[in-house]
């Protein structure tokens, strides 16, 4: 107000008048600074992209970076779930065993895990066991804040979703949160931890979410019941008590069962469809093969009650497939090693599958693994073989010059147009 003092009332500028039509001094002074500061605002707006830490590195971030190189070292992390028995054992000691990991394992008791490792002689500066209720969302959520605190800054670079249940009785189990257990173990669980740790995920260099499929029946082989989700009626009321199925009709344990790991094939691939591009993370599904001496299956009917366990899972790859592709999935979906004659595995067995899932560069892809067995793999064997020998010979003929020059046969065999030197099949 004292550089820029208002003019006095008695000199009011007459209408008409030059000054009557000029703004007062401050005025315009006013705007001239408030575009100034807008001008200098919208030239620094790109800075609110990053964050502070990224600008000065924050004393907080430095040594949580020192803890975790000390803690660490340069070996990736591992989140397995179910990792206290079965194929999830196996698969973290595994991991374990290659020196390139350090292994979270997410268990309901921590006495069995720790137990466990103790047995299998897990070394105790690369394994962490952590505590997790997958039938309580809650308990998902503190997992998830417990990994935070104990990764300190390192991004979770493997995410294998193993554990699951199977409830056959005729009356469903019902969660903390009041969905059927199987469903929610099985599936809902899993999807809420991944969704909580995918952000995390995407700063690593080769991020992989694993979900560990099932076995489902072919729809051409008589083995009931069948995975079928419906219109997901049950999953649009809330599937919550008393909702037990998906698609809303009466329970069925072993039918749950399948139908939670048609979800996980079905969650995978929307994963992908929507945020591989962005984040760069792989998101896949393993079938390990039937576990004749899964400790799930103690004491409960097969989930084949048709036949004996290892026929239920014929060829589930592509019944999966045509599942999903029914209600608008999977259109671009590849499975490798669809599965032929089904025949049982050790619980070694699907350990070392799921390792290789997680660990071998040619699963670094999105997709559906799985494995043939017996004269089925020693066919997909001789048939590799094969193409292999083709693709030798071809590239060893493609590498001598054609003849352009007169009527004939190049050296791949192709006839050649003694015109243009053009070669035309």
């Amino acid at each position: 107000s004292e550089l820029f003092p208002r003019p006095s009332a008695g000199r009011t500028p007459t209408p008409g008048s030059a000054a009557f039509l000029r703004p007062p001094l401050c005025t315009a002074m006013r705007r001239v600074l408030l575009l100034v500061l807008l001008a200098d605002a919208a030239a620094f707006k790109f800075l609110t992209d990053f964050g502070p830490a990224k600008l000065i590195p924050r004393p907080s971030a430095m040594l949580k970076r020192r803890r975790a190189t000390k803690k660490f070292g340069d070996k990736k992390l591992a989140v397995i779930t179910g990792a206290s028995s079965g194929a999830g054992l196996e698969a973290a000691a595994n991991l374990l065993r290659t020196g390139e990991y350090h292994v979270f394992g997410a268990v309901r008791d921590l006495d069995k895990m720790r137990d466990a490792a103790l047995d299998r002689d897990f070394p105790a500066d690369d394994f962490t066991p952590l505590q997790v209720e997958l039938g309580s969302f809650a308990s998902v959520r503190a997992l998830c804040r417990e990994l935070e605190r104990s990764k300190l800054n390192r991004p979770i670079d493997r995410l294998i979703c193993n554990a699951a249940v199977y409830q056959p009785g005729e009356a469903p189990a019902w969660s903390a949160d009041g969905h059927e257990m199987t469903l929610q173990v099985n599936y809902l669980s899993h999807f809420l931890m991944a969704s909580l740790l995918l952000p995390g995920m995407a700063k690593s260099a080769d991020p992989r979410v694993i979900l560990a499929g099932g076995a489902s029946a072919e729809e051409s082989v008589e083995v009931y019941p069948r995975a079928d989700l419906g219109a997901l009626q049950g999953l649009k009321l809330g599937a919550k008590n008393p909702i037990s199925m998906f698609d809303g009709y009466n329970f069925d344990g072993a039918k749950a069962y399948k139908d939670s790991k048609l979800c996980l094939a079905m969650l995978s691939h929307t994963l992908h469809q929507n945020y591989h591009k962005q984040t760069g993370i792989a998101f896949s599904t393993v079938y390990p093969g039937a576990i004749a001496d899964s400790a799930m299956l103690a004491g409960k009917p097969p989930l084949d009650t048709s036949a004996k366990l290892p026929s239920f899972v014929k060829a589930m790859v592509e019944f999966e497939l045509n599942a999903m592709r029914r209600i608008g999935f999977g259109q671009d979906m590849h499975a490798d090693g669809l599965t032929g004659e089904a025949e049982a595995v050790s619980t070694a067995q699907a350990g070392g599958r799921l390792l290789q899932a997680a660990h071998d560069v040619r699963c670094s892809k999105s997709g559906h693994w799985a494995w043939k067995e017996g004269d089925a793999a020693a066919e997909a064997a001789a048939a590799a073989a094969a193409a292999a020998a083709r693709a030798r010979a071809a590239h060893t003929a493609s590498s001598r010059p054609p003849r352009r020059f007169g009527s004939g046969r190049s050296a791949t065999g192709s006839r050649v147009s003694s015109r243009s030197g053009r070669t035309r099949v």
